[in-house]
Formats: structure tokens, sequence, C-alpha cells
């Protein structure tokens, strides 16, 4: 499947679980009632990653939207483990893979190996794979120009995701618009970090979906609790976006 046919919406905004909690039953109960509340204010999908827990948090998340399937699709991201990623992908019926790194983090010899892993893996599954390139806290080992960085990222994805240097931090349009410059305007460009309620209408005309965990907490950072209020409002000015576009 493409990514764009996965969501019912342009601009799809997939919102972050980034599973924080006092224990495994506490990050499960948290994660359900911030699905309900994701769900109700507007997203149109989940990325369950293991921010703050871990990967049996994440396997226990899946398992519980496996159960009972919200409205709009899930994923799952296990950092730095891309073979995790899929293995929970396929096991619990998740729509997508997110994977930090794609191209430029590696050294030739070892790009090369991965690569092929990436192939195989991508082979054996039907989850749509988000691969970032020049990520955030991620070292760029590969000695290519951007442009070759991203068109070996094209090759392995199905959707390029970009950021600026942290989590939260806003995505500099020169590099939104460098790997715009690259990609076309057919390949899918996910802005992964950064926007929010006021920068959305100057960066998402550039993207084609929105990943966001920060905006939507209690003082826009990442170790918030999830803000009813700031989901609606996030949702809402992404909508008159997607007006506008």
């Amino acid at each position: 499947m493409e990514f764009t046919n996965l969501f019912r919406a342009p601009k799809p905004i997939l919102a972050m679980l980034h599973l924080k909690g006092e224990g495994s039953a506490d990050v499960l109960t948290r994660a359900m009632r911030e699905t309900e509340i994701l769900v109700a204010g507007g997203a149109d999908g989940l990325v369950v990653e293991d921010y703050f827990g871990t990967a049996d948090d994440v396997a226990a998340v899946l398992a519980g939207l496996a159960a009972d399937p919200p409205p709009i699709p899930y994923g799952v991201n296990i950092l730095d483990d891309g073979p995790a990623s899929f293995e929970l992908a396929d096991k619990f019926g998740a729509g997508f893979v997110q994977m930090d790194s794609v191209a430029g983090h590696l050294l030739p010899a070892d790009d090369a190996v991965f690569a092929r892993e990436v192939a195989a893996i991508r082979a054996a599954s039907d989850a749509v794979l988000l691969g970032g390139v020049r990520f955030k806290y991620q070292k760029v080992l590969s000695g290519n120009s951007l442009q070759t960085d991203l068109r070996a990222g094209m090759d392995r994805c199905d959707a390029l995701v970009v950021t600026g240097d942290r989590t939260g931090e806003e995505t500099p349009t020169d590099k939104i618009l460098a790997f715009r410059e690259v990609l076309g305007a057919q390949f899918p460009l996910v802005i992964g970090a950064g926007v929010t309620v006021e920068n959305c209408a100057q960066q998402m005309p550039l993207g084609d979906a929105v990943i966001v965990g920060s905006a939507l907490k209690v003082g826009g950072v990442a170790e918030g609790e999830l803000s009813p209020a700031a989901v609606t409002e996030f949702v809402s000015a992404m909508r008159e976006v997607r007006e506008r576009s």
C-alpha cells in the first residue's frame, strides 16, 4: 500500500504515543487513554514509540490496539531497531513503521549491508515504511551529498521524514525545501518534528504529513501530559492548512 492511501485526510496528522508511565500497567493505561483523546480530537494516525517506555511496552500497546482497533491507522517505532519494529507491525496489524534513519547515517561498507537488510524486511512485510535521512540526533557518516543520501532513502522507504536537530525543535524551513527539491512533488515528505500551531501554516504546505508529539502536550514538551485542548487546537490549525492547500 502507498503511504498516501493509508489515511483518509490529506496531510495527515500522525500523533505520538510516547509511552510515558510508572511501570508497564500505567504505561498501557495511559496509552489507551491518550489514544481515545487523540482519536476524538481528530488525529489521522498514531505512532507507538518507546520514547519513554520499552519494546515490551510497545508490544503491549500494539496488542491493545489490535484487540480494539481505533478508526485510524497506527504504526510503530522501536528506536534504533527497525527489524523489531517490522516484526511487531506484522504481528499486531500496524499499517506503518517509522525508522529514524534509512540513509546517510552509516559508513559506506555498513550501508551496503543495511540496504540489503531493509530491502529484505520490506519485501516480507505489508507495512509502509517512513524513513528519516539526516534525522535528529543522528550523525552523518556516509560522506555523500544530501542529494545522494536522499535518493538512497527514496529507494529504501515509502515516505521520507525530515526533522531539525532535536525533539520538539522546529525543522528549519530551508532543510524542508532542500528535501522537497530532491524528492520532487510526488514522493511523500513527512515533517517529523517541531510543527506547532504557530508555524504549521508556513511549514505544512511544503510537507505531505506531520508527526507531532510535543506540541500536543502541556507546556509543548515531550515530558508533559497530553492536553486535549492542545490536540483540538493543533488539529484545527492543520485543517485550515488543508483547506488552503
